[in-house]
């Protein structure tokens, strides 16, 4: 049985923010590499290239390794000119685990392994097929792990009753529109509107 804790021990609490700086402290402030954040919208509106940036991003930081697990397209030939477009392959190589569409039991596996990623990109959460009590059974049994979902867009709106509830969950929820990511909630500070193709939309 979990304890609970005290006023005291709430204060005492020590926050690790990553030292996020630049543009993407402007957008998602200094957030903690813990819990979940989903990014959403619909397709072709820039959303794999956003992901793609922000994976090199978290990768130019002390201590961060990504695992990206791509479910929906799988090793191919526009996730290999996505990653060279971005600048992705430009970073320190043992940064980066790809995942060819690993299940749910793959993934808690993979990440039971010493040195494994502290942060894992689901792409995207409509292919995992995953019930709301084996999203809370993954990310509570790694607390110290940050878990980024991916997902499709209806209507507005992370598409499906699962992802309702993870944003819901999410410290970060992240939309992407036109080429743009716009903020629709951070626990971090930030809240600007982010340009994900300078030259597509200007």
């Amino acid at each position: 049985m979990r304890r609970a804790l005290s006023l005291k021990n709430c204060l005492s609490y020590k926050e690790r923010p990553m030292g996020f700086t630049g543009v993407w402290r402007a957008v998602l402030g200094d957030p903690e590499c813990c819990g979940s954040w989903i990014i959403y919208g619909m397709s072709g509106n820039g959303k794999t290239r956003l992901v793609l940036q922000l994976t090199k991003y978290l990768m130019s930081l002390p201590g961060v390794k990504t695992a990206y697990n791509g479910l929906e397209e799988g090793l191919s030939g526009t996730f290999k000119r996505a990653i060279e477009e971005t600048g992705l392959s430009g970073e320190t190589m043992n940064r980066f685990v790809f995942w060819n569409r690993f299940g749910v039991d793959e993934m808690t596996a993979a990440l039971k392994r010493r040195r494994s990623a502290n942060i894992v990109i689901i792409d995207s959460l409509q292919y995992l097929q995953m019930s709301y009590e084996e999203y809370k059974t993954l990310t509570e049994s790694f607390p110290g792990k940050l878990f980024i979902w991916i997902s499709h867009e209806k209507g507005g709106m992370p598409d499906g009753a699962l992802a309702k509830r993870v944003m819901y969950n999410s410290n970060v929820v992240l939309r992407v529109k036109d080429y743009y990511g716009v903020v629709k909630k951070c626990r971090y500070g930030g809240g600007e509107t982010y340009n994900v193709w300078p030259e597509r939309v200007n």
